[in-house]
């Protein structure tokens, strides 16, 4: 009788251990709430200009786990997506957009079709971000706000510098609480408006 040769060993598992994964850390998005995700309901279109102080910061922090996911998971390089995204209006749009598109794309009653609806407009998307990428002037380790141009008759916009951001998470979280108190301060002065005039 041939004798049956051994089995491979499984390099998953090691002995009284179970199965067991040596590779690298793979990027997850965990639960619903920190993949930027909704519970219940629908995914909409996000209008930052409307958002209240407390609905921003929620949506800054979705948005940012959401694309520290899309980074890794892509392997997107800074030329398309750059550490520094949260410092650029037309990159937090163009970003938000594709996370609400996401959102709906994965949604568990959406047809079957949709992330492959999703992955198409991805790759346009990434065209677009790394034109906006070039022309903002980010980059690794440093950033500078949007050159603007002034149009006939208006002012000149001031100068811009150039700064190295040694932290990118610190800089990210102090963009949010100045952005958050800046929208409080706007909501309690239109509330202090309202009182006076009602008085």
């Amino acid at each position: 009788m041939t004798p049956v040769p051994d089995a491979e060993p499984d390099p998953t598992e090691s002995e009284g251990e179970g199965t067991k994964y040596d590779g690298p850390e793979l990027p997850r998005l965990g639960n619903t709430a920190s993949a930027g995700g909704r519970v219940s309901g629908p995914a909409r279109p996000l209008n930052w200009n409307l958002l209240s102080s407390e609905q921003a910061e929620v949506e800054w922090l979705e948005l940012n786990s959401w694309v520290s996911w899309l980074r890794l998971t892509y392997g997107l390089t800074p030329a398309v997506l750059p550490p520094f995204w949260h410092r650029h209006p037309e990159l937090v749009w163009e970003l938000s957009a594709l996370h609400r598109a996401w959102l709906g794309a994965y949604d568990p009653e959406q047809h079957v079709s949709g992330p492959m609806i999703w992955h198409h407009d991805f790759t346009e998307a990434q065209a677009r971000l790394r034109v906006w990428v070039q022309a903002c002037g980010t980059r690794l380790d440093r950033d500078r706000p949007t050159r603007q141009i002034p149009w006939p008759g208006e002012p000149p916009f001031p100068q811009i510098a150039e700064a190295v951001i040694p932290d990118r998470d610190l800089d990210f979280v102090q963009f949010v609480i100045e952005d958050v108190a800046s929208r409080r301060a706007d909501e309690d002065a239109y509330y202090a408006k309202a009182a006076e005039t009602s008085a």
